[in-house]
């Protein structure tokens, strides 16, 4: 079982108003939460991969820091508007504004509207910082007959960039995907899968013949506290450019997502996971594929976990791959996932309720810099069954129990026996079966990590080499 109170959807490519009328409404799908013990509530908020828009076949919030923004405030007076930023676009382009700034980025063109440059706002000046670094990605299948899009961000001034694998591969719909990319200054380009990471959920495309692009500066999300200010920039439902604000609302969330493009790890020793009770199509995530049914949508066995930061930003379908930003307009995380409160009677492709998840910013740099350099990227291995150590006859903390310890494993090899219970790796807390195997994957294959775990009552700790997910 996860942590959340709620259960995890990716912001996945939406669908388009024609594909989802034809659809019906007898094609809607909700998804439960799994039961639990006590009394449950009437209505439980579901997750879902914040879906991917479809596309056809062919308030700003206090908490900024002002000397943090000084050169961002200067900076966005600079890079003039034209593409976009939240309303202020549409505004001016629907109702004939015409007193935005008109100054313009290094490109010649613009990707943000200012109206008023002697008024500028924190989260603007974030906004202007970053916009050119976040880009829309369009992916359908060889044939056109799948379809639909995500976000990203620039890696490289020649053209990497980073996004899901759930974007480029529709939600493993497509293996053999068409892409366009389009910058925020409206430039596009043709691209190419570098490499995908299904474990993790990321993936690295390659623009053709790009160069000069603006990369996005990395921030230590190692670093980050809850309450810190965020901004969102992706393009939800297909609307380029749309900037959100929120809080860091926890920073060591896990989620478990089933997943149709998720590795079988049935090859590897016993595993990281929860217990075998938690099957992938018993899970309540899914992909909202775009031109898939329900039951297609829920023949997957397999599922994914991964830890993430909470936000409040808004993060809707479309947002995937998108860029979550600090007050220094530095990158903290990768938009992966929303919850979305649903009933039998919902759309399928639910927005924002204020629980949006990224990908921290130090494990997506360390998946995407292996997938540029060698193609794919390593994860840990513990080499040991676990389970929620709550579910465990008198249990005195909440944690991972080691059900089974082979003998030839990273855990046996460090001392870890059956009956110990992991309360944290590397520092981090861990609250179940989940979040250990979350914050393992999490880790490169073959590194060290350090575990506190308890052992008769008593708390200890072992350093692990881990072995590798293969």
């Amino acid at each position: 079982m996860s942590n959340d109170s709620a259960t995890p959807i990716p912001p996945l490519p939406e669908r388009s108003a024609a594909e989802a009328a034809s659809a019906g409404a007898d094609q809607q799908q909700t998804a439960a939460y799994p039961p639990a013990y006590g009394p449950q509530p009437q209505a439980e908020p579901t997750y879902a991969w914040a879906p991917a828009a479809t596309v056809p076949a062919k308030k700003p919030r206090t908490g900024f820091t002002g000397g943090k923004v000084t050169a961002l405030v200067l900076a966005a007076a600079l890079i003039g508007g034209g593409v976009g930023f939240g309303g202020a676009w549409l505004g001016g382009s629907v109702f004939g504004g015409s007193s935005s700034s008109s100054a313009t980025s290094g490109s010649g063109t613009q990707s943000i509207t200012i109206n008023n440059p002697d008024d500028i706002n924190q989260t603007a000046a974030v906004a202007a910082s970053a916009m050119p670094s976040v880009v829309s990605i369009e992916v359908s299948s060889a044939d056109g007959q799948t379809a639909g899009s995500g976000s990203g961000v620039v890696l490289s001034d020649d053209g990497y960039v980073l996004t899901n694998t759930h974007v480029v591969t529709l939600g493993g719909a497509v293996s053999d995907p068409v892409i366009r990319v389009t910058m925020s200054d409206g430039t596009l380009y043709d691209a190419t899968v570098v490499g995908t990471d299904p474990t993790y959920d990321l993936a690295v495309i390659q623009l053709d013949g790009a160069s000069g692009l603006q990369p996005i500066e990395f921030a230590d999300s190692s670093k980050v506290n809850v309450g810190d200010s965020t901004v969102a920039i992706g393009s939800p439902m297909g609307l380029n450019n749309t900037v959100t604000t929120g809080v860091l609302s926890n920073l060591n969330r896990s989620i478990e997502i089933a997943s149709s493009a998720a590795p079988d790890d049935s090859s590897t020793d016993s595993g990281d996971g929860s217990d075998s009770s938690d099957s992938g199509d018993n899970l309540p995530w899914f992909f909202d594929i775009p031109g898939q049914d329900q039951s297609q949508q829920q023949t997957t066995s397999e599922s994914i976990k991964i830890a993430v930061l909470q936000t409040d930003a808004a993060i809707n379908p479309g947002n995937s791959g998108g860029a979550l930003l600090d007050s220094d307009g530095k990158l903290i995380g990768i938009n992966v996932a929303i919850a979305t409160a649903s009933s039998s009677s919902s759309s399928e492709e639910g927005g924002s309720i204020g629980l949006g998840f990224a990908i921290p910013s130090d494990i997506a740099k360390r998946v995407s810099d292996e997938i540029i350099a060698d193609g794919s990227a390593t994860h840990g291995l513990l080499g040991a069954s676990v389970q929620p150590a709550s579910g465990v006859q008198g249990a005195t903390t909440t944690g991972a129990y080691l059900a089974e310890v082979p003998s030839d494993g990273a855990a046996a090899k460090a001392g870890l026996e059956q009956g110990d219970v992991i309360t944290q790796f590397n520092g981090v807390r861990v609250n179940d079966a989940i979040d250990l195997t979350a914050q393992v994957r999490a880790a490169a294959g073959g590194s060290e990590a350090t575990v506190t775990y308890l052992r008769n009552g008593k708390e200890q700790e072992t350093t692990v080499t881990l072995g590798t997910l293969s």
